[in-house]
């Protein structure tokens, strides 16, 4: 499965609003030394995000599944 920006900028319970902010998530990405870039243009496999154990990484690959879930009944 692929994670995307909607994805990062929809998941809800981490802010008054919606969605982690972009300058986090960027710093985010350089520190687990993911591509924002290539992310921000294709998006990223939840297996890489997974693979770095971080629990907001986590929270994010779950809501990209539930969001799935949802568009496919």
């Amino acid at each position: 499965m692929i994670v995307t920006t909607r994805d990062l900028f929809t998941i809800p319970g981490y802010s008054k609003r919606p969605g982690f902010c972009r300058d986090g998530a960027r710093r985010w990405f350089n520190a687990h030394d993911l591509d924002w870039s290539a992310f921000v243009r294709d998006g990223i496999a939840a297996t890489a995000l997974e693979a770095t154990g971080d629990a907001l990484a986590l929270a994010l690959v779950a809501w990209a599944r539930k969001r799935v879930e949802q568009a496919h009944g």
